[in-house]
């Protein structure tokens, strides 16, 4: 069983684009995003600097584009559902997971996430706030640690991995009262993204998507809220699976806590042989080999890597089989 799973905010990389235009049809796609979006993904993905890519507003269209470019490249043609078994995404990658997933086309996903990213771009100029990573120590060490500094654990990711989020002054504290046997490392990241600091945008944010055009997961697509198996037919699935499912949650996600622990307990229940990161991929894959170690995996981070997924495809994707 297949996986495909898209990276988060901070997988941005200057120049990320570059090889990527230089396959048929990718030029036209980027012009669509753009347009889509109010965003030059060509400029920002080619020549803008790691400052002008770290802003909210240009990371999380960016990247969502750069995964769903990587993807129709990975389909070559063939219907999604051919190929792929359980989609998942990482925070923003959940809006390019939930096109993998039939959820969205691929210009709506990123025309959504554009709106998402201007209020949460708007939040974060309105509470100055930022992100640190915590890596290691004693789990409920580490939640006590960034309780005592006045923060939140934004992102659970697994493999002994705890991103804590808040205001400036919080992340300062807790870089000066560390939980014991742990790195922390502060995060280019412009805001506290899911957390309470993001309310304005997660209200402003659900008024546009109770709004928005979309269409049933014809893919399981699971929620990176809490793990569950958003599916309308998939053996498994927790009941979940109407477009307006999808909608709500990607909305409340914004101020909730991202469990990718859960995502990757659930990639083992339902039996997931392999994961296929979409470009700029690299995270996901490295937490994947460390909580799922028996579990094959291919990080798609340039056009070099397509031939290695699609092997991965051959060999573990249900569809295709």
């Amino acid at each position: 069983m297949l996986a495909i799973v898209a990276p988060g905010q901070g997988a941005q990389s200057p120049g990320m684009l570059l090889p990527w235009l230089e396959l048929p049809g990718v030029s036209d796609q980027v012009d669509a995003f753009s347009e889509a979006s109010g965003v030059d993904i060509r400029r920002h993905g080619s020549t803008s600097d790691a400052d002008e890519i770290r802003d909210t507003a240009v990371a999380q269209p960016l990247i969502v584009s750069t995964s769903l470019i990587a993807f129709r490249q990975l389909l070559a043609g063939r219907e999604a559902t051919a190929v792929v078994d359980v989609a998942a995404g990482h925070s923003v990658g959940e809006f390019a997971a939930a096109a993998v997933a039939g959820v969205f086309e691929d210009t709506s996903a990123v025309a959504l996430v554009s709106a998402r990213a201007s209020f949460m771009a708007t939040a974060a100029a309105e509470n100055p706030s930022g992100m640190t990573a915590i890596l290691g120590g004693d789990p409920d060490e580490v939640l006590a640690a960034i309780a005592a500094a006045g923060a939140w654990p934004a992102n659970l990711n697994g493999a002994g991995q705890v991103v804590a989020a808040g205001s400036h002054e919080s992340m300062a504290a807790l870089a000066a009262n560390p939980p014991a046997k742990a790195r922390v490392i502060p995060l280019q990241v412009a805001g506290a993204f899911h957390t309470p600091l993001m309310d304005s945008a997660a209200q402003a944010f659900a008024g546009v998507a109770a709004e928005w055009s979309a269409n049933d997961p014809t893919t399981t697509l699971l929620s990176n809220a809490d793990g569950a198996a958003l599916s309308t037919h998939a053996p498994g699935a927790h009941g979940f699976g109407s477009k307006g499912d999808v909608l709500t949650r990607l909305a409340s996600q914004i101020v909730s806590p991202v469990r990718w622990d859960l995502c990757q307990e659930q990639f083992a229940t339902l039996g997931v042989t392999a994961i296929i990161e979409l470009a700029p991929g690299g995270v996901l894959a490295g937490l994947a080999r460390r909580t799922l170690p028996d579990v094959a995996r291919v990080a798609i981070k340039s056009p070099d890597d397509l031939a290695a997924a699609q092997q991965l495809i051959a060999e573990h994707s249900v569809g295709a089989a």
